[in-house]
């Protein structure tokens, strides 16, 4: 006890009793003195953890209604995936017109085919006269005509090879006749319809099941499940080159939106990614959706504007080659608003502006608006975002905060189509390649093996092309598995510039 005083035992014997005993008082509540304190040390990081806890617990409840609450209007989702109680955009006021064709509007009835493109001619003359009952002779020089078009009954035609095996009277071998090789596929069906099932999956999006049924009942054909996937598979191989070259083509536009959406091959998550050009679509189906992957359907030697979203994945791109959707950052900006507080004053502003943005867009593509001027009007509005960006990063909000930071990081690539022209300020054209290959994946649940993911991306890739050079689908399949050179010029989905 002396020691702790700095007293040594002498000293203590010799100091007077009263002030002993003032200093063991002071000793005793200087102990009670500490053991409070740290009592309230231990109660005041109690209640800093606790305080924290509820922050991290309000920080998280906040983050899971914003993602409960998420729909097409703000965030990536699809509008098909809203809930039925999402509350909808209200109505355009009403104009005062009745629904249908306005007056003076000109009508697009069917017209009558010429005669020669007509395959039958019925004659209806009246026999005798209403009144008299006398016989009626002659033609009318101008009868009333009408036209019934009506799809006739196919069946599919069966051709037997029979080859005959002869023996040589001269030398005694035997001979075995040949198939001809130039109309002849290995296998039980022919091109038109490995062509047709092709079209039936990979254009009208049928499912296996649904185009056997469709063979049966169009053509009588009888074909099983199998062998529905069995014929893709020739169908896949006829593609393989057209869709190589296709690939490199697409490495020379200007202007290229790129996106990707989920797949699965044999229970494994895979992405399909999509390169969409105006004249040729292409569509990989890789394992990940990571910068390798971004890297390998994006050419590191092509010199194009590449559209995309603000995934990371498209980061390591020169911030003048890239240009980010502003239809994706429009639904970001509904996020804020949604976030309420100074997050909504800034995404309503946000908003505001982007909604301005495409309002001067839509007058460059109607030609109501020149570049020259919609580049002078478009600069103090560019101001103005980068200033209310600068604002939203210093809010309270942290999802704001971070979502601002990235923005203005990646800043110069908003505006790329205002410096290049031909480039568009959305990813809306990948989105629409891709909606077909979605439609596929929901049916399908995927595919179930990597030559059925071959078989999907290269079918995609043909079937969205042609339709955009408006070149028909069937009769390039057929001719594709038809074809017994794979550098077939009649098969290649380059688009003629000639």
């Amino acid at each position: 006890m002396f020691s702790e005083l700095g007293i040594s035992s002498e000293d203590w014997e010799r100091t007077p009793p009263a002030l002993r005993t003032v200093v063991l008082s002071l000793q005793h509540q200087l102990r009670l003195f500490q053991i409070r304190h740290t009592g309230y040390q231990r109660q005041l990081a109690a209640l800093k953890e606790k305080v924290t806890q509820i922050d991290d617990l309000t920080a998280e409840l906040s983050e899971l209604r914003e993602r409960v609450n998420q729909n097409s209007r703000n965030s990536s989702k699809p509008p098909s995936s809203d809930p039925p109680h999402q509350q909808l955009p209200p109505p355009n006021a009403p104009r005062g017109r009745k629904q249908g064709a306005q007056p003076g509007h000109q009508g697009a009835g069917r017209s009558l085919k010429p005669a020669e493109d007509v395959d039958a001619v019925v004659e209806l003359r009246p026999v005798s006269g209403r009144t008299c009952g006398h016989t009626l002779l002659g033609d009318d020089p101008h009868p009333s005509r009408h036209q019934v078009t009506e799809v006739p009954r196919a069946r599919a035609e069966v051709t037997e090879y029979r080859q005959h095996t002869l023996r040589c009277p001269a030398c005694g071998t035997t001979n075995r006749a040949a198939r001809p090789a130039d109309n002849v596929l290995p296998g039980s069906f022919g091109a038109r319809t490995q062509a047709l099932i092709g079209y039936l999956t990979g254009r009208l999006s049928l499912s296996h099941r649904d185009a056997a049924e469709a063979m049966r009942v169009r053509h009588g054909l009888d074909v099983s499940v199998g062998s529905v996937a069995a014929m893709q598979q020739p169908v896949s191989a006829a593609l393989a080159e057209p869709v190589r070259c296709a690939r490199h083509f697409v490495e020379q536009p200007q202007s290229q939106p790129v996106d990707e959406t989920g797949w699965r091959e044999s229970g494994r998550r895979n992405w399909l990614w999509v390169n969409a050009t105006r004249d040729v679509t292409v569509f990989h189906l890789l394992g990940g959706r990571s910068l390798k992957e971004a890297q390998r359907v994006i050419s590191s030697a092509t010199k194009s504007i590449i559209t995309t979203d603000r995934y990371g994945a498209y980061n390591w791109l020169e911030a003048t080659r890239r240009q980010i959707c502003w239809a994706h950052l429009a639904r970001d900006f509904q996020a804020m608003v949604e976030r309420g507080g100074e997050s909504a004053t800034t995404g309503h502003a946000l908003l505001e502006h982007s909604q301005n943005l495409f309002t001067l867009w839509h007058r460059v593509r109607a030609q109501t608006l020149s570049r020259a001027q919609f580049q002078v009007a478009m600069e103090p509005l560019r101001l103005h975002i980068k200033e209310l960006l600068a604002a939203g990063s210093r809010v309270a909000q942290a999802k704001t905060r971070r979502t601002c930071q990235n923005m203005l990081k990646a800043e110069k690539s908003l505006w790329t189509f205002v410096r290049v022209e031909g480039v568009e300020p959305t990813n809306n054209a990948a989105e629409r390649a891709l909606r077909r290959g979605v439609l596929w994946r929901r049916k399908s649940f995927g595919t179930q093996s990597e030559a059925g993911s071959r078989c999907v991306e290269r079918i995609l890739t043909v079937v969205t092309s042609l339709r955009q050079q408006g070149r028909d689908v069937l009769d390039y399949l057929t001719a594709a598995c038809a074809s017994l050179t794979p550098n077939d010029a009649s098969i290649c989905l380059r688009p003629d510039t000639s």
